[in-house]
């Protein structure tokens, strides 16, 4: 199986990991693709069709993938724009997966973070700490602390595949 997580913002990331009779292939990281788009302010959004072309590899096998995205919500004291950007980066990555038939579990971010984060604190450090000693292949990709989403990302993929293999 290769478990993809997901983190939906636009800084957030996608993370890949395979069961471990894979253990040849070294987990994966993407940045969420986005892209500046000019008007009466040049604003970041999603580049949809960059998000599709990092899916795309695992859609001819899409039996053999479970996606993990982050069902994320709005948040106290979050504005109403980015509100919205956070709405509609989860709506594209929805439509994404349901596109290439791909199976779709979306745990709260409280949810995967109880099972994966157990034994330390849920914080952003937290996540990157946890990501780096589960990959430490990945470890150079997640040594800055913007780099939070890749790790979060790769830990939701871990959730994802923790949790099939207890089925």
């Amino acid at each position: 199986m290769i478990y993809i997580g997901i983190d939906p913002g636009l800084n957030g990331a996608v993370g890949v990991v395979w069961d471990s009779e894979l253990a040849h292939c070294d987990p994966q990281v993407f940045d969420t693709p986005t892209m500046m788009v000019s008007g009466i302010k040049n604003k970041r959004v999603h580049n949809t069709a960059a998000m599709a072309a990092i899916l795309k590899p695992w859609s001819t096998i899409a039996e053999k993938v479970l996606v993990v995205l982050e069902n994320v919500h709005s948040m106290p004291k979050q504005g109403v724009a980015s509100s919205f950007s956070f709405g509609q980066g989860l709506g594209m990555w929805q439509g994404i997966i349901a596109a290439f038939g791909m199976p779709l579990e979306m745990p709260s971010p409280q949810r995967w973070k109880k099972e994966i984060l157990a034994d330390q604190g849920k914080d952003k450090d937290a996540s990157r700490f946890k990501a780096i000693q589960l990959y430490p292949a990945l470890a150079s990709q997640l040594s800055r602390k913007k780099d939070d989403g890749r790790a979060e990302a790769i830990l939701m993929a871990e959730y994802g595949r923790r949790t099939r293999k207890g089925q």
